[in-house]
């Protein structure tokens, strides 16, 4: 793959200031309109290390994979929506939970369910049509329910259904399983998350290239 400079009309919306996976490099995801009046997003770095390259299309790959995007571009750095929406939020999750996965660790899409401690039951979420979506538990699991349909609307770009507590959609109606299942874990965390992502924005200064070497 050869090197890609960075397209002057994008701009960064995420950023991994230091890869714990490989050697503290910066890592960004970027976004752009295309030419469609589709949103295209860009994971890129500045880095010069030899093999930073690899890593930011395994990012890519993870992104594709676990949140169901695709490559917008004969370059797979760059990834859209099936809808062609942007989902900002869910997008930038997605990005940072794709940073995580060390290198060559096998991927795989996330089922649409979770075992959860607090309530000990299984939380599921079913896919109904136009990109809504139910949360489902156990009995006695009411609340959790109420917490994981809370956790996804603040982690993406969802709303709330019928002023329901267990039922949540896109705007655009497309159905996006493979982001539902990823992010439904971290739903039913969702303080610690919203924590997470403010150190990181406190903490995210994006290196220029001299300083990516």
């Amino acid at each position: 793959m050869s090197e890609l400079a960075l397209p002057s009309d994008t701009h960064r919306v995420e950023l991994v200031s230091m890869d714990p996976h490989f050697h503290g490099i910066s890592i960004a995801l970027y976004q752009r309109r295309a030419e469609d009046g589709t949103a295209e997003f860009l994971v890129y770095s500045f880095s010069s290390k030899t093999g930073a390259t690899k890593r930011v299309l395994f990012a890519a790959t993870a992104m594709r994979t676990l949140g169901g995007m695709v490559s917008s571009t004969q370059d797979p750095r760059f990834l859209r929506f099936d809808c062609g929406r942007e989902h900002l939020l869910a997008c930038k999750r997605l990005f940072l939970e794709a940073c995580k996965i060390e290198p060559d660790a096998p991927l795989e899409p996330r089922p649409m369910s979770t075992f959860d401690k607090r309530s000990e039951s299984t939380i599921d979420i079913i896919s109904e049509d136009d990109g809504r979506y139910r949360v489902t538990g156990q009995e006695g699991a009411e609340r959790r329910v109420a917490v994981a349909a809370g956790g996804l609307v603040k982690l993406t770009d969802m709303e709330a259904l019928d002023d329901s507590m267990d039922r949540v959609g896109f705007d655009c109606h497309c159905s996006h399983d493979e982001l539902v299942g990823l992010l439904l874990p971290r739903a039913l965390n969702v303080r610690t998350v919203m924590r997470e992502i403010e150190l990181a924005t406190a903490r995210g200064v994006l290196s220029a290239p001299s300083g990516q070497e």
